[in-house]
C-alpha cells in the first residue's frame, strides 16, 4: 500500500543505503498501478532536489506530470545535435510554459567536432553515435542525483513491455522510475484532452509517433509499430538510455 511506503529523505536514504533493489522492489510493489501523479508526488517527497526526470520533448505530458506534482523539478533534454527544430522548439516552449528547471545537456564534443574526427557516425555506426551523443550526456548530468523518472510505456514496444514503474538502475546508482508504464495510447490522449497546455511537438501531426534525432527518425506508416520509424531498416531499436 502507497500509504506505508517510506517517502522522509532520511529514510529513503538509509532504505537505498542498506539494499537498494529491496528498496526499489517494495516501492515498485507499492506504486504498481497507481496515478502518475502519486508517483511523482512520492518521488519529490523521498528524493526532493534529489529527483530528475528526463524529457524527449515529443508530447512532454511526463514533464508537466512533473510540473504539477514536484514544481521545480529538474527536467532533462539531451540535445544531441541532430535534433529536428520542432523538438528543438518544444524545448523551449517547455522552459518558458512549465514551472520546472529545464536544463538542456549536450555532448562534450560538438556537432561538428564530433564528424570531423568520427565521421557521420549515425550511418555507419548508429549505436556508437547513440553512446557518445546520448548515453554519455545523460550519464553525467545524473550525477549527483538520487533517482530519475522517464517516460517509458509497456505498450510503446516488446522491448519495453516488462518496464517497473519503480527499479533500480544499477548501472548508474539511481532509482529508476517510469510514472506512465501502465499508460496506454488512449491514457494520453484522455490527458490530452483534459489538459490542452500540455505541449505537443508538431511533428506528432505528421506521423512521427516516436521522435528522435532527425537523422534517424521517419514518419511512421499506417499499421506499423509505434517505433518503426526510429532507426528504420536496422535492428536497432532502441538508443540505449534503458538498457
Amino acid at each position: 500500500m502507497i500509504g506505508s511506503l517510506i517517502s522522509r529523505p532520511e529514510d529513503v536514504a538509509a532504505a537505498l543505503e542498506a539494499d537498494p533493489v529491496a528498496f526499489a522492489a517494495e516501492a515498485d510493489r507499492a506504486l504498481e498501478g497507481a496515478d502518475p501523479l502519486t508517483v511523482l508526488g512520492w518521488a519529490a517527497r523521498a528524493f526532493g532536489r534529489g529527483l530528475a526526470v528526463t524529457a524527449a520533448m515529443g508530447d512532454t505530458v511526463l514533464a508537466h506530470l512533473a510540473s504539477r506534482a514536484a514544481p521545480g523539478v529538474s527536467v532533462l533534454f539531451i540535445d544531441t545535435g541532430y535534433h529536428f527544430a520542432e523538438t528543438l522548439g518544444t524545448a523551449e516552449a517547455v522552459a518558458l510554459s512549465y514551472p520546472v528547471r529545464l536544463l538542456t545537456i549536450r555532448p562534450k564534443e560538438s556537432l561538428a567536432e564530433h564528424e570531423a574526427s568520427r565521421g557521420v557516425l549515425h550511418r555507419t555506426d548508429p549505436d556508437a553515435c547513440c553512446a557518445l551523443r546520448k548515453v554519455a550526456p545523460l550519464d553525467g548530468a545524473l550525477r549527483g542525483y538520487r533517482a530519475w523518472a522517464t517516460g517509458l510505456r509497456r505498450d510503446e514496444s516488446p522491448t519495453r513491455a516488462g518496464t517497473p514503474t519503480v527499479g533500480w538502475d544499477a548501472r548508474r546508482g539511481l532509482v529508476k522510475l517510469a510514472p506512465l508504464a501502465g499508460w496506454t495510447d488512449d491514457d494520453v490522449d484522455a490527458y490530452l484532452t483534459e489538459h490542452p497546455d500540455v505541449l505537443i511537438n508538431p511533428l506528432l501531426q505528421e506521423g512521427y509517433t516516436s521522435i528522435g534525432c532527425g537523422p534517424c527518425t521517419r514518419a511512421v506508416q499506417p499499421g506499423e509499430d509505434a517505433r518503426a520509424g526510429r532507426w528504420a531498416g536496422r535492428a536497432k531499436t532502441e538508443c540505449g538510455l534503458h538498457l
